[in-house]
């Protein structure tokens, strides 16, 4: 699918139209979500959610607030507390996340651990803050709340490049989902790390081998590492061709050794893990944006906000319609019913610009052999369908 850049429509635009967020000068940069705009969100959680049980992760959900002495321990303040937010409770000092890092941490240590638990996989919808100037912010693209779909895991170093393997085919099951191609790029150590140059170059082999054994296409960003550990970032392409840094894997030995990580070996001796940062949406805001874009709004019918719209020509037949939506609802679909006084020209048209998958109408005709005509969108009249007839359609979209 490839759309020409005079004919693209902007998110923020296409979000309005049809019905998905806003934005309010109440809170700058947090979004707000919109009926609508929430059943698009869950679909890609839900997904998320089903691939990382299959992929054993667990999921976990830790604080938005905690200690500034825990951010301090990280590295988190020295190299991002300008961009983080703050508050005083109590006569202390905290800071409210700008990553989730630190709060999967404290769940490895509360309790001991046996090389036999590891890999250990966390997963995280993780609501974060940054603190980002007016100026920059840009819709769902750049905001100052986002939810990103972090995943941390403990291994051994034996297990490195195993795991580092199942993220990169995790990604790839990802992306496919929604037809994405993308490119591949390994960020080196940047001016303002942390720990020593020998740990970093471990860490930038250990990426780089699991690279090319895969014999992954990938361009060295010389410099563009987080603080604490190189990592290989993912560039989805649209349908205009533009590049979307999104998913992000992260090798780290500074943060399980600032905090005292340690799990039991099989000879009884205390060893420290090895962490890996990992997310695949990047931010669940950024990725509906994305989405937005690439798709202009016509979005497949399993992520499309409303799947069929229902067009009762008259209040006659307003009924029949509802016996429609219950039955489609009873088999999963997101369905909703233009029940107002207006004519059905209209009321087509509408549908047409809100992009639903599939608009039913029905009418004198259509009550009487309990059947609906059908019109896909961006396709036209399919015909005249029962509802088990329908529904079977449906199924074999998705």
């Amino acid at each position: 699918m490839s759309i020409k850049a005079e004919e693209r429509v902007s998110h923020q635009k296409l979000g309005q139209q049809l019905e998905l967020f806003m934005s309010s000068e109440e809170a700058p940069g947090m979004p707000f979500y919109l009926p609508k705009g929430m059943a698009l969100r869950n679909e890609l959680e839900n997904l998320w959610r089903v691939k990382h049980q299959r992929a054993g992760y667990q999921e976990i959900k830790t604080p938005i607030m905690m200690k500034q002495e825990l951010w301090e321990q990280s590295g988190h303040w020295d190299h991002y507390h300008e961009n983080m937010y703050f508050a005083n409770v109590d006569e202390q000092k905290y800071a409210i996340k700008p990553m989730n890092c630190p709060g999967a941490v404290l769940i490895f240590n509360s309790k001991k651990r046996s090389y036999r638990e590891l890999p250990i996989r966390y997963a995280e919808l993780g609501l974060v803050h940054r603190h980002e100037l007016s100026g920059s912010l840009n819709g769902l693209l750049r905001v100052r709340a986002f939810t990103q779909d972090d995943a941390h895991l403990f291994v051994r170093e034996d297990q490195i490049e195993r795991e580092i393997d199942k993220v990169l085919d995790l990604v790839d099951e990802f992306y496919s989902e929604f037809g994405f191609s993308y490119k591949v790029e390994l960020s080196t150590r940047p001016e303002d790390f942390m720990g020593s140059v020998e740990v970093w170059d471990q860490a930038e082999h250990a990426l780089e081998a699991v690279l090319k054994k895969k014999e992954v296409a990938y361009q060295v960003n010389e410099g563009d590492g987080a603080f604490y550990g190189p990592k290989i970032d993912f560039h989805i392409l649209d349908s205009l061709g533009r590049s979307w840094q999104c998913g992000t894997v992260q090798l780290d030995f500074q943060m399980p050794e600032k905090f005292n990580c340690g799990y039991i070996d099989e000879d009884n001796q205390l060893r420290q893990p090895i962490m890996i940062h990992r997310a695949i949406y990047g931010s669940i805001e950024r990725f509906i944006a994305i989405l937005l874009e690439h798709f202009q709004g016509n979005f497949p019918l399993w992520l499309a906000p409303v799947q069929v719209k229902i067009l009762p020509i008259s209040d006659a037949y307003i009924s029949y319609a509802k016996e429609v939506k219950q039955q489609l609802e009873q088999e999963g679909y997101r369905a909703e019913i233009d029940d107002r006084v207006e004519k059905i020209g209209l009321k087509i048209r509408e549908a047409a610009l809100q992009k639903h998958p599939y608009m039913l109408i029905v009418g004198d005709q259509e009550m009487e052999k309990h059947v609906v005509s059908v019109r896909k969108h961006r396709v036209g009249i399919i015909g005249e369908m029962n509802l088990d007839e329908l529904i079977g359609h449906l199924k074999s979209e998705r």
